[in-house]
């Protein structure tokens, strides 16, 4: 098989496919190290919580820190998801059009190598979760429960993006951990909102699949709500603003961060407004702007916490 023909369908002329060893390109692909951006979904609620926290402790010492740590842990244990993923799903994956490029499926490697990779990213994740307190090596690893289920969801429930939503979300609740190790309600509240954005983006991202999972008799929220996407988008990303918003008031915030959640929320909008869930290739780029809301979120919690510890 030529490398061009093993190339991911819905990810081409990346770092990947240009410059990475021959042998490492699949499993670069099975880990989605060509195209990280749910790598940066996930980091999001990491860095939001974090940057909460610290502003909360009035304490920015140790952020810098924390903020690279969470970005290797959240790039090795997204891989190690998406190899999950794939292997629960390889049969699936071979039946719709976007995903059946895929390693698994395309049968650039096997299941066992699978594995094997799936491993070393997640011990890739332990190095980072040992450099915390207990608590956050034993919430850390709590995670993988959510993380191992996710995968099934979509054959038994028209939820599945509820279940991407609790294993995503899962930095939300890291950031206080780290610093306070503990959970309190500000945590649970951010949680809650940060799922509420997941299902808002996932469900816009599996309108790309919708005709081929209708096919195959796989359920999601995009089949779920149908014509009536823009709606539930209103609640669920008018949901997340709110939550947020409670959160971060809980926490005596100051400008920043209030400006911070105004632009995400403004983000968010921008997207329903745009949005035509007829068309794969816009859906596709809405999803991907979420890291850019995601990062205007932070961006304000960030300069928020230096305001409040100097």
């Amino acid at each position: 098989m030529s490398d061009t023909s093993a190339r991911v369908a819905d990810s081409t002329g990346n770092w990947v496919d240009t410059r990475a060893p021959q042998w490492a390109r699949p499993y670069l692909r099975l880990s989605r190290f060509d195209r990280p951006i749910g790598s940066w979904l996930l980091l999001m609620p990491c860095w939001w919580s974090a940057a909460l926290a610290a502003g909360i402790a009035h304490d920015v010492r140790r952020l810098p820190l924390t903020i690279v740590l969470f970005f290797i842990g959240a790039f090795a244990m997204r891989g190690a998801g998406c190899a999950w993923n794939d292997i629960t799903d390889r049969d699936l994956d071979a039946r719709v059009e976007r995903t059946r490029s895929r390693p698994l499926p395309a049968g650039q490697i096997t299941v066992t190598q699978a594995l094997a990779f799936l491993v070393a990213l997640a011990l890739v994740g332990l190095v980072v979760l040992l450099q915390f307190n207990r608590f956050a090596v034993v919430t850390g690893i709590a995670s993988l429960v959510v993380v191992a289920i996710y995968p099934f969801m979509k054959r038994v429930t028209w939820w599945p993006q509820v279940f991407l939503g609790l294993a995503f979300s899962w930095g939300a609740l890291m950031g206080f951990v780290v610093t306070f190790g503990r959970i309190d309600v500000t945590a649970l509240v951010l949680y809650a909102g940060s799922i509420a954005w997941v299902i808002g983006y996932d469900t816009i991202y599996a309108h790309q699949d919708a005709e081929d999972d209708a096919l195959i008799g796989v359920k999601s929220t995009a089949r779920l709500f149908g014509a009536h996407t823009h709606q539930a988008l209103i609640l669920f990303y008018g949901l997340a603003v709110v939550l947020i918003s409670v959160a971060l008031a809980s926490s005596d915030v100051r400008w920043p961060a209030c400006l911070g959640l105004a632009a995400f929320a403004a983000h968010l909008a921008s997207q329903i407004v745009r949005l035509r869930i007829d068309d794969p290739e816009l859906c596709k780029r809405l999803f991907y702007s979420n890291k850019y809301a995601g990062l205007l979120l932070f961006a304000g919690l960030l300069v928020d916490a230096v305001m409040r510890a100097a």
